[in-house]
C-alpha cells in the first residue's frame, strides 16, 4: 500500500504541474478533476497504511516535486502532449495496480476493494485523456516512463 501511495502523491504533483501549464481551460479542468479523484485514491490509501500501521514513503517529497516537474515539462510541450502523457501514465499505472491485485493476499478485501476501485478510475483518466485529443507519445518515452516509475515504486516499498 505504501508504493500506491507515492503513486498518488506523484500523481497529485504530476496533474498540478500539468494543470498550472495547460494551454487550455478545457485541458486544465481535465487534469484539476483527475488531481481531485487521485486526491480521494490519495486519501483511501493513506487511511489503509494507518490501518496496516505502516509509514507512507519517506521519499514522498521527492516524488511529488519531480512529478510537479515532469508535468510543466509535458504541458509546455502543448495539450496533446500532456494528454498523451497522462494516457500512457494511466496506462502504466493500471498494469501496476493489475500486478499488485495479483500479489495481494486474497483475505486482504479491504486493500483489493481500494485498489480495484483505484485500478478503475485510473482506465477512465486515461480514456477522457484519449477522447481529449492526446497525442501518440514517441517510443523512447513510454519506456523512460516505465524505467522511472519502476524506480519509485522500488525505491518507495523500502523507503
Amino acid at each position: 500500500m505504501r508504493v500506491n501511495h507515492a503513486g498518488e502523491i506523484a500523481a497529485q504533483g504530476l496533474y498540478r504541474g500539468q494543470a498550472a501549464v495547460a494551454r487550455s481551460r478545457s485541458t486544465r479542468e481535465l487534469l484539476q478533476h483527475a488531481a481531485a479523484e487521485e486526491a480521494e485514491h490519495l486519501a483511501w490509501c493513506e487511511a489503509r497504511l494507518a490501518e496496516l500501521d505502516a509509514r507512507p514513503s519517506r521519499l514522498n517529497p521527492l516524488w511529488y516535486f519531480g512529478s510537479f516537474g515532469l508535468g510543466t515539462l509535458a504541458a509546455a510541450l502543448g495539450d496533446a502532449v500532456s494528454l498523451g502523457f497522462v494516457t500512457e501514465t494511466e496506462t502504466q499505472v493500471e498494469g501496476h495496480l493489475a500486478s499488485h491485485l495479483e500479489r495481494l493476499p486474497s483475505a486482504d478485501q479491504r486493500s483489493r476493494k481500494i485498489v480495484e476501485l483505484m485500478r478503475s478510475e485510473e482506465a477512465g483518466h486515461g480514456q477522457v485523456a484519449r477522447a481529449a485529443g492526446a497525442a501518440e507519445l514517441p517510443a523512447p518515452i513510454p519506456t523512460l516512463m516505465r524505467y522511472a516509475a519502476g524506480v519509485m515504486t522500488g525505491t518507495a516499498y523500502w523507503l
